[in-house]
């Protein structure tokens, strides 16, 4: 009873513990410029993140002589008469919402709306509409305050629907690198795409968390081109600070440049040197020059203390290759008795012979210790990749 107690004990303590760190962390600024829950965002042309989330769904109305349009902001635009509602097409999640240009702030895109008597439209995407979004006020001075209005609204055709929309914005959050990406190597999910970090990489998330027997992880990171230079070294903090060893290797760690046809390689080696209960926390920073550091967490369960498992494979190596010189040392030194025997002295006895013998015999085993250990560093290799 009293271990079991105990234990509970120091379950609550580590929880508490992460949880206060945590706290810590957003106290300072540290947390990371993560992408938001919703689509209804967008990048400014400041590279800011303007998110509208509270906005989904919010209705604006357009009063004309025969019909109304009416935007459901981030949803949909339908015009509506007695003759019934027509679809002008569903907010694009995917490059649906960006910067605009002049006296537009932002642009929203919306598709694939009904398609009768617009079957040739393009791609077949039925009715379209284009909302433009003004951060303020409209040029006419209409709707002064509150949430905003409609300024004005053209046709280009019955299938194509161009509108002004004036709203007071949100307040634009911190700069994204944008064409910044970290993802898993051999390339499969982002952790950072376009410069945010996805979600399940913002915070530390159990869920998420890597297995004890995975010792390493290899990580690509990627950029513009003519960005490249801005990325810098990256660091790390582990929390609980104690019990997990962590180092960072590859092109990636020296802060390399890194570009889309050329990306740099990040590979986490960590160990658990102590069994925890509770997750550890690994919470990588990359300082990228002019804009806010691009950070991610990475989770990992320590449930038994690992050996190092490269310093043994690293030993058997340095075994063979000690074995191989002495394998070559010892069959010159019998080669050249023998070669002294039959040619200065000119004396052969059985004893050289078994001499012959026994360097062909050395000089197959130095074949064989040859390919062995070859095969095992590769093997070696081959199973910490799989394991990456």
């Amino acid at each position: 009873m009293r271990s079991e107690g105990c234990h509970l004990k120091a379950s609550l303590l580590d929880y508490l513990l992460i949880l206060v760190t945590a706290v810590v962390l957003q106290g300072l600024g540290t947390v990371a410029v993560a992408v938001p829950r919703s689509k209804c965002y967008a990048l400014d042309n400041s590279s800011r993140i303007v998110d509208f989330s509270s906005w989904i769904g919010l209705p604006f109305e357009y009063e004309d002589k025969d019909s109304d349009l009416v935007i459901r902001f981030c949803k949909d635009v339908e015009r509506r008469s007695q003759m019934g509602y027509v679809d002008f097409g569903r907010f694009d999640g995917f490059n649906g919402f960006v910067a605009g240009s002049g006296h537009v702030d932002f642009v929203q895109g919306f598709y694939n709306g009904d398609l009768l008597k617009c079957e040739d439209s393009y791609d077949k995407r039925g009715r379209t509409a284009q909302v433009n979004i003004i951060c303020g006020n409209c040029s006419n001075g209409q709707c002064k305050g509150g949430f905003g209005c409609i300024c004005r609204v053209t046709y280009e055709s019955s299938c194509r629907a161009f509108v002004e929309l004036a709203i007071p914005c949100e307040k634009p959050g911190p700069r994204v690198f944008e064409g910044f990406t970290v993802g898993f190597n051999p390339r499969s999910s982002e952790i950072v795409y376009n410069g945010m970090t996805q979600i399940g990489f913002e915070m530390s998330h159990h869920e998420f968390s890597f297995r004890t027997e995975q010792i390493n992880v290899a990580l690509y990171i990627s950029a513009i081109a003519s960005v490249s230079t801005l990325v810098r070294k990256p660091s790390f903090k582990v929390s609980p600070e104690k019990g997990l060893n962590v180092k960072l290797s590859g092109s990636g760690a020296t802060g390399s440049p890194p570009t889309t046809l050329s990306p740099t390689v990040l590979i986490v080696d960590w160990r658990c040197e102590k069994a925890h209960s509770m997750p550890f926390e690994v919470n990588i920073t990359i300082p990228i020059e002019g804009y806010e550091p691009v950070q991610f967490f990475l989770t990992k369960m320590c449930e038994y203390r690992q050996d190092q498992g490269g310093d043994s494979a690293r030993g058997w190596a340095t075994f063979g290759v000690i074995s191989c010189i002495f394998i070559v040392a010892s069959a010159l030194f019998c080669c050249g008795g023998f070669i002294y025997k039959t040619r200065v002295e000119r004396v052969v006895c059985y004893t050289d012979i078994l001499s012959y013998f026994f360097f062909f015999f050395l000089f197959f085993l130095y074949f064989f210790n040859y390919v062995s250990t070859k095969i095992f560093i590769e093997y070696s290799m081959g199973l910490m990749h799989c394991q990456a």
